[in-house]
């Protein structure tokens, strides 16, 4: 969603920048534009470095039958490690 957001931000901003050709007394048009296209570039960045990062998982499952050979024991441990 990250990566979607910075590219719509940029779109937009490119839009009131270079296609508009009106100008506002209040607003200065090119100026937002040039802003909504630098946040939309580092929202994308950020967004793609978020999405590269790996996730491992380990998960490990132990099972031990008790003496009388009846019951079973099961014990499970997961361990995530972000890099």
């Amino acid at each position: 969603m990250g990566i979607g957001t910075g590219i719509f931000l940029f779109v937009v901003g490119a839009i009131l920048t270079f296609a508009l050709n009106f100008q506002v007394t209040w607003i200065n048009l090119d100026l937002v534009g040039y802003l909504l296209m630098g946040a939309g570039v580092v929202v994308f960045v950020i967004s793609l470095i978020l999405v590269v990062r790996k996730r491992t998982s380990v998960s490990t499952t132990r099972t031990a039958v008790t003496p009388n050979g009846n019951e079973r024991v099961t014990e499970q441990e997961s361990k995530d490690d972000v890099l």
